[in-house]
């Protein structure tokens, strides 16, 4: 059977995205707590998005590659396999990090953070059974969530993406339909959300609003039209961005937007352009001007699921312990120290969480549903 391909440099790019949002959450965190921070810069605003953003078009990316591959190999898919295989990587440590924040941390001091209180005596059930049937983007925009697991709205984005997304590479000619029934029925979650919870007129707008804005689907979206056009060799289009000009081009192009900090309406669809032209050009073109093989974005791109879900702990954990031991440590020496612990504390966590708690499930996942 024919060997699967081999796609270089997308720990590398987990890598980036992962920092991204710890350093969005860093000085998010540092603003609600009271201490100089860089928040309300443009750049940092966006850092967050912008890094699940890049997840996205990557996950989008890989997802329908991998499905592409298994139909032209064995003719169909199987769908059973399939979301079997991603229980396995996202439920464990998904369903820990919830446990976790609202059974576990609410009774450790250190890990106090404004609002938390509030947040786990106030419609804890819905909450709950939202956060238990994995829908926390629909928990997080109707109730909101504990800041130690606030992060996990967009496992709920990723997952909705997989309840539509293998069906249409096992049935395109039904395409249509089927994203039809996907998106009603995602309306009539969220109809029923707001009917439950019964907000005001002026809070169900920009419920619905941020609803909306984190439910980028089309994201995902784009990066599974990359996978097509690699997987069915579009080499007409991928010859032209994989050319040395176009990449300076798309890269500076990308460095302008992201430093002038400009928003605009649609920004997040334009830069997911930019990430998927990122995309294909590190891990399709033999001739990219960028590599990011080194072993240090490596590992932390292995160990990015577990970074992107513990961080939040790590960085409410370290501030306080400064705070409430070493009160006099200020300035740049303490805004450097902070960053460094954050960092090192992070990738410990994730990287035990890897080794020990992760990688036994998926050498199980891929043993007993792999294809």
């Amino acid at each position: 059977m024919e060997k699967r391909r081999y796609f270089p440099n997308l720990n590398g790019v987990r890598c980036i995205a992962a920092v991204l949002v710890i350093f969005h959450h860093l000085e998010q965190a540092k603003h609600a707590l009271g201490i100089a921070n860089m928040y309300e810069v443009p750049i940092v605003q966006h850092a967050g998005r912008l890094g699940v953003g890049l997840f996205f078009v990557l996950s989008g990316f890989l997802i329908t590659y991998l499905l592409l591959d298994e139909k032209g190999r064995f003719g169909n898919v199987d769908a059973k396999k399939f979301y079997l295989r991603r229980v396995f990587r996202i439920w464990p440590i998904y369903f820990l990090i919830i446990g976790l924040s609202f059974f576990v941390f609410p009774h450790i001091d250190l890990l106090d953070y404004p609002g938390i209180d509030e947040k786990l005596a106030t419609d804890a059930a819905e909450r709950l059974i939202l956060l238990l049937l994995v829908f926390p983007n629909y928990a997080f925009v109707l109730y909101d969530l504990p800041y130690w697991c606030a992060q996990t709205w967009s496992i709920g984005v990723e997952e909705q993406f997989y309840y539509l997304w293998p069906w249409l590479i096992k049935y395109p000619k039904r395409s249509i339909p089927i994203v039809i029934l996907f998106l009603a029925l995602s309306a009539a979650l969220l109809y029923i959300g707001l009917e439950i919870a019964d907000p005001t007129e002026e809070a169900r707008k920009s419920m619905i609003s941020t609803f909306l804005g984190q439910f980028r689907i089309q994201t995902m979206a784009l990066g599974g039209l990359c996978a097509w056009l690699v997987y069915t060799g579009k080499d007409r289009f991928l010859d032209i961005i994989f050319r040395k000009d176009i990449q300076i081009i798309g890269y500076t192009l990308l460095l302008i937007l992201f430093f002038s900090g400009v928003h605009f309406f649609g920004f997040l669809e334009v830069y997911a352009l930019f990430f998927a032209f990122f995309i294909l050009n590190v891990s399709c073109n033999p001739k990219s001007i960028i590599s990011l093989q080194n072993p240090v974005m490596e590992h932390l791109g292995k160990i990015s699921y577990g970074l992107y879900l513990y961080h939040v702990v790590v960085i409410v954990l370290i501030i306080t312990i400064l705070n409430r031991y070493i009160p006099e440590w200020s300035g740049t020496s303490y805004q450097v120290g902070l960053y460094v612990l954050t960092l090192l504390g992070s990738v410990a966590v994730a990287s035990l969480s890897f080794s020990y708690f992760e990688q036994p499930l998926l050498r199980f996942k891929d043993r007993k549903f792999g294809r």
